[in-house]
């Protein structure tokens, strides 16, 4: 609302649908008849106060909670949104897709899709000050699936995210030692010798640890394996984080935040300066940033790129709706838009510059070994299938550096031709390391480890990195359970408490598929399956909800009375047309990609020390598809129900009240007055139906009102307001 709000004089003709505060803060400070009021809600008397009378008690209403300043607000919002998305998925994505040009379609489509869908999230948690549910039941009762849809999604998404934060709980509790306890392959000691174990030779000692000490993995998904207790241990620690941190919401969730928010920023700071004092870094900043302008006009690098920008925001999750339905009215929702949307950017260009030196030095220390090795066949060779006459004079074989290696292999190349192939030596190129690409965990703790092992003092170095690693999880999924609870707390008026609980515990259990020993194989299939398709759908509808059926027109008013100001117009044409449009060929895009691509998983084969693509069995197959369809189900369901008047479309919740701004009626008149006294009863001139829906709210004296006092015609109390004469009044001002 404009600041301004508090005016007792308004226009007549000025429809407006508002909160019970804004009704409450709209009365005049010195008229106390209003102050002795009371409410009737529902047929629960709540006093009158200025504070936000909303749902969540079982035995009335209370206060409905708020960030205790603006910056606790912005860390919960970037801490949501910043994940570990933006520390592995950006610098691979980053990597595969032209480097630096890569930049370019992110940014244009984070202004095209990113900003405003964020923008708009925001505004209706601001405006209507509810979850998913409550929002969407606000537009349109046959529209709240949408809310349990994102709820369904949330809660899919938290069962293996808070999987991933107790797989980085594990290392962090394993990096106190020195040497960290992957720095080398383990030794089997028999009767007659000593010998490397075949799994890590084979492939390499990071390798082995991730897949033979942290997840113990089985073969495939069918080999159960039972459970793994280490990370049974991890995944309990991590749901009793979450459960402790969000148990009295907001409050105690916005304290952790300014700790896990901020602090992985600390953390990629401190390893960028330590890595750019490595050797080799700059290669691979070099590599990152070394722009593939050519790739730019394949559709596959835009379609990857809009789902970034989706995903990175947090969009369709409810957690920003949630987080929002915090906040002041008048707080500047386009402002905070603009700014989480790019810092989200930004930090995934400082932790894609991080990833990057870190792997060049990890590419010239691997090259190095390279060079040694094939030297030494070389050397072998001399005098046989290598002529002595094909070395540089100036090459000392004590130390032969990359760049004369590949003098050496040119040479050599040259002269042999085609029996080249069978002298066995590797190419050995910086290049071709850095063009292993690698994302998710096969970068964090794979590759990342990997290098940390030839840092100096390299346990430090690993405790900051999965402490900063936990940190991102936490921040997100703080908003992703706020985007479970307080739908369900403002719809159902459940304890906090209680539904955090019963939420964790619940989590945990459905959790334990995931700590199997075939639980990774769990993780990649909700990954893929749970959250790509059903999210699209959710933003799509909550776009078309918001441009099409609550009216673009009718939002910007909205938006210009809370904010005090109108939006650009860009968002007008943005939210209407433009980006309806980019999501429904990102939709159709998506759903054609996971139809050309057979259902598959990356398998460790233990036998083979190496990943093997794999096909799902048709259980699998069947739960992939069953994924998918659980999570979209609530939105027809829920619109058949209204459809048919399975459900009456006028139980909604109680948080609003459409009204005409006009002068307050003073309540000091007495029954059998005027016709205008006679509104306080609830008393038209004509007796006609009210157009509100019967959940409005009603206000009676302070002296109380029995029970053979004058009703309105639904059975209520009238309310002290000019009610307005809205015939036309779409359902979606419910």
């Amino acid at each position: 609302m404009p600041k301004n709000s508090k005016a007792v004089k308004r226009e007549l003709d000025d429809d407006v649908t508002e909160s019970v505060k804004d009704l409450l803060s709209n009365e005049d400070a010195c008229d106390d008849s209003f102050k002795k009021s009371s409410l009737i809600v529902n047929n629960h008397e709540v006093e009158g106060k200025e504070c936000d009378v909303e749902e969540g008690g079982s035995d009335g209403e209370e206060e409905r909670p708020a960030w205790n300043s603006k910056l606790q607000y912005i860390l919960a919002q970037v801490g949501f949104s910043v994940g570990l998305g933006n520390v592995w998925r950006f610098p691979y994505l980053c990597q595969k897709n032209g480097g630096g040009a890569y930049l370019v379609p992110y940014l244009i489509l984070l202004v095209l899709i990113g900003i405003p869908l964020f923008f708009l999230e925001l505004a209706v948690g601001q405006r209507i000050r509810r979850g998913s549910i409550g929002v969407w039941n606000y537009v349109s009762p046959r529209l709240g699936g949408i809310g349990f849809a994102s709820c369904v999604v949330c809660f899919f998404v938290a069962l293996y995210y808070n999987v991933i934060i107790g797989w980085s709980l594990f290392y962090f509790s394993q990096s106190f030692q020195q040497p960290l306890p992957w720095h080398e392959c383990p030794l089997v000691k028999n009767k007659t010798s000593t010998y490397v174990v075949p799994e890590c030779e084979k492939s390499s000692a990071t390798t082995y640890y991730w897949y033979r000490e942290a997840l113990d993995i089985s073969n495939s998904i069918s080999e159960s394996g039972g459970l793994n207790w280490k990370m049974t241990v991890c995944l309990l620690v991590a749901w009793s984080m979450v459960c402790l941190a969000m148990i009295k919401g907001i409050q105690s969730s916005g304290k952790v935040m300014y700790f896990s928010s901020l602090f992985p920023y600390v953390v990629l700071i401190c390893f960028l300066v330590r890595a750019l004092l490595l050797k080799g870094s700059v290669d691979g900043i070099r590599h990152m940033f070394t722009p593939k302008l050519e790739i730019m006009l394949e559709a596959k690098v835009w379609r990857e790129a809009a789902t970034q920008v989706f995903f990175a925001l947090g969009l369709g999750f409810g957690g920003v709706i949630a987080f929002s339905s915090y906040n002041k009215r008048d707080n500047n929702c386009h402002f905070d838009a603009v700014l989480v949307s790019f810092i989200n950017f930004f930090t995934s260009v400082l932790a894609t510059l991080v990833v990057f030196a870190v792997l060049g030095f990890k590419a010239n220390i691997m090259n190095a070994k390279c060079v040694a090795l094939n030297t030494k066949k070389i050397v072998g060779m001399l005098g046989s299938e290598i002529s002595n006459n094909l070395i540089p004079h100036h090459i000392n074989f004590t130390h032969v550096s990359a760049e004369d290696y590949q003098q050496m292999t040119e040479i050599i190349k040259k002269v042999t031709e085609n029996d080249y192939t069978k002298l066995g030596l590797d190419s050995c190129s910086i290049e071709e390391e850095l063009n292993k690409a690698v994302q998710g965990t096969g970068l964090a703790f794979i590759a990342f480890t990997e290098a940390m092992t030839h840092f100096p003092a390299s346990p430090f170095w690993s405790v900051m990195f999965f402490l900063m690693l936990v940190n991102l999880g936490l921040g997100s999924m703080f908003g992703t359970i706020e985007g479970i609870l307080t739908p369900l707390i403002d719809t159902f008026k459940v304890r906090k408490e209680f539904l955090t609980v019963g939420c964790c515990v619940l989590a945990f259990s459905i959790g334990l598929l995931f700590v199997q020993r075939s639980g990774n194989y769990f993780v990649a299939m909700f990954d893929d399956y749970s959250a790509t398709l059903p999210l699209l759908i959710v933003v799509i509808l909550e776009n078309l909800a918001i441009s099409w059926i609550y009216g673009t027109d009718k939002f910007f008013e909205d938006l210009k009375d809370m904010l005090g100001f109108t939006p650009f117009r860009f968002y007008y044409y943005m939210w209407k047309y433009i980006t309806p449009i980019l999501l429904l060929v990102l939709l159709v895009s998506s759903f054609i990609q996971l139809v050309m691509t057979p259902p598959s998983y990356s398998a460790w084969i233990q036998e083979l020390a190496s990943e093997q693509t794999l096909s799902f069995p048709p259980w699998g197959i069947v739960v992939c598809i069953s994924l998918v369809v659980m999570a979209i189900l609530p939105v027809p369901l829920v619109f058949a129900l209204h459809y048919f008047n399975i459900i009456d479309e006028n139980a909604s919740g109680l948080s609003t009240v459409s009204y005409k701004k006009g002068r307050i009626i003073k309540e000091s008149a007495r029954p059998g007055e005027d016709d205008d006294t006679s509104l306080i009863h609830g008393k038209s001139p004509s007796e006609a139906p009210s157009p509100m829906p019967g959940n409005s709210i009603y206000r009676k004296q302070s002296g109380g009102v029995g029970p053979d006092a004058d009703t309105a015609p639904n059975g209520r109390y009238g309310i002290g307001y000019l009610m307005a004469d809205m015939p036309d009044m779409p359902e979606s001002d419910l």
